[in-house]
């Protein structure tokens, strides 16, 4: 899990000082929409709506943008009628990428994907080429220099979660997806901060880059992600970080 923990942590930091709000508020709403969709409108008794409210209130989205979201999903606005839809590939030096993405055209979306990959060394598959190199758990990251490993692996553990792991930066916690929303709480009252939180398609295995070919990985999965259709990216790739 080191090259995903390297992905996301880079993430996150480019998302601290990104920008491109306008487009992290569609991906958002789009989420909050669906989930609603789906689960109804009541966070209590639907946790995919109550990460999804979570994570926009984490960058500061108007509660009416929330309301209106959840709005449109259960019917109570009108609204854009979405459908979700998954995309696998490879990347450079074949590395396997899993999206999920979030379209009303698939039309539109398919060669608009198939043509990011190809710009930058890579290229589509079929449905099911690479899904089976995933597995969908929750993860959580705590940077190493603010909680010590014991503190951490019995809050953790305690809580629920499957596993708890350290690389270089980060001490890493693994939950099923059904407990991810209960371990997250559980590290947020011992006080314990959180880097990185999200139910994730974690690798099962790595494919390590030299850093021509990392360089140009971390290119495709950014124009991917910056891709509007586009909610979330993984892949299995490691990479030696320069200083």
């Amino acid at each position: 899990m080191s090259g995903h923990s390297k992905w996301a942590t880079i993430k996150h930091k480019k998302g601290a000082a990104d920008a491109k709000r306008g487009r992290l508020f569609t991906k958002l709403i789009k989420e909050i929409t669906m989930a609603a969709r789906l689960g109804g409108g009541d966070p209590g008794g639907n946790p995919r709506l109550r990460k999804a409210i979570d994570d926009a209130k984490a960058v500061n989205m108007p509660a009416d943008n929330i309301k209106r979201g959840i709005q449109r999903g259960t019917g109570e606005l009108p609204g854009v009628t979405y459908e979700e839809v998954n995309y696998e590939g490879y990347g450079p030096g074949g590395v396997a990428v899993f999206i999920e993405a979030m379209t009303d055209n698939k039309n539109r979306t398919l060669p608009e994907i198939r043509t990011i990959f190809s710009k930058h060394g890579g290229n589509l598959g079929e449905s099911g080429s690479v899904r089976f190199l995933f597995q969908k758990k929750g993860y959580i990251a705590i940077e190493k220099d603010k909680a010590s490993e014991d503190t951490v692996m019995e809050a953790a553990i305690e809580a629920g979660a499957d596993d708890v792991r350290s690389t270089d930066q980060y001490h890493e916690v693994v939950t099923e997806p059904e407990s991810f929303t209960s371990v997250k709480t559980s590290l947020e009252e011992r006080k314990l901060p959180i880097a990185v939180a999200e139910v994730s398609m974690l690798p099962t295995t790595e494919v390590v880059l030299d850093q021509r070919k990392a360089d140009q990985m971390v290119k495709l999965m950014e124009a991917l992600e910056d891709h509007d259709d586009v909610q979330h990216v993984w892949a299995n790739f490691d990479f030696e970080e320069t200083a």
